[in-house]
Order: structure tokens, then C-alpha cells, then sequence
């Protein structure tokens, strides 16, 4: 049995978004797809972006987005967004290896994590044009780890069918 609640599909930066302001994101700026799967994880069965990440993303901060969020919250309900629990953001940050959360003013606050359809629905909510280009990326990331992970799968299948075969022949 697995302790973890969650499994890292790709690595991520935990919730430390990129400053929106020290780093002046401009709303023409291309963002590639592999980016965006870089900060997809998997959690309680669902791949999902933090918000954070999904902030930087979107050109805004993660203050704004999570405000955004809260003003509309009947627009996201929990198969589109939820809080992680403490042990679970002890168990990631653990995992990754990242600071502790007060240390370097760090978040005051669990994070929030998104779905593709909660990304979609940010978006919407945010209602500028960086969030609106953006979020078609963020779309194509979460098909594009879909179609890889089940790629895997079925390579996995046929090395067991193989597998099957040759023991089957050995014998």
C-alpha cells in the first residue's frame, strides 16, 4: 500500500510560480506545451496544475487568481478544483524537496489545485486575453500526458503479452 496519496507524473515547482512581476510576462508571449506538462501532477486520481503554476501561467498572481476563484465558486466544483489537505502538502513538499512554507515568505495557505476543466474555467473567470491564449496550451498539455500515459499503457500490455510468449516458448 502506497503512503502517498498522490503520484508526481512530471516534476513541478511545488506552487512556486515564477513572479509575475520581476519576470514581465507579456500577454504575446508563447509558452511551450512541454512547459506546462512539466508542472502537471497527479493527485487523488486526477492530473492537476497548482494554482500557482497555473497563475504564473495566466499572467496574473496567485493572490488574484485564488480571489477570482472564491468570487465564482460555484464554477468550480470539486472535480474541477479542491485544496490539497496538510499531509498532503507535507508529503509533496517532502517529496520535492522544496523550503518550508513560512520560511522566505512563503504561502500563508494550503494550495488550491486545478483539473484541465478547472484550468479552462480559470480562465474564464480571469477574463483577459493572456488567460484565454494560455489556456488552449494548458489543454493541449493535459490531452498530450493523456495520450503518452496511455501509450505507456498499452506498452506495458503488449511487454507483458511478450513476456507471456517467451515463457510460454522456454518451456
Amino acid at each position: 500500500m502506497q503512503s502517498l496519496r498522490f503520484q508526481i507524473v512530471t516534476s513541478s515547482r511545488l506552487g512556486q510560480s515564477q513572479d509575475v512581476k520581476k519576470h514581465g510576462f507579456s500577454g504575446a508571449a508563447l509558452i511551450p506545451v512541454e512547459r506546462i506538462e512539466r508542472t502537471i501532477v497527479k493527485l487523488r486520481g486526477h492530473n492537476v496544475m497548482f494554482d500557482a503554476d497555473l497563475a504564473a501561467l495566466y499572467g496574473v498572481t496567485t493572490k488574484r487568481l485564488n480571489e477570482q476563484v472564491k468570487r465564482n465558486a460555484r464554477r468550480f466544483p470539486a472535480d474541477f478544483m479542491f485544496q490539497l489537505t496538510q499531509q498532503e502538502y507535507a508529503d509533496l513538499r517532502s517529496h520535492i524537496a522544496t523550503s518550508k512554507p513560512a520560511a522566505h515568505g512563503g504561502r500563508r495557505h494550503l494550495p488550491y489545485v486545478f483539473t484541465e476543466h478547472g484550468a479552462i474555467m480559470a480562465a474564464s473567470v480571469l477574463n483577459s486575453p493572456r488567460a484565454v491564449q494560455v489556456s488552449i496550451v494548458v489543454v493541449r498539455a493535459f490531452v498530450r500526458l493523456r495520450q503518452m500515459l496511455q501509450s505507456n499503457a498499452d506498452l506495458a500490455k503488449k511487454l507483458h503479452a511478450l513476456e507471456g510468449v517467451r515463457s510460454v516458448a522456454l518451456i
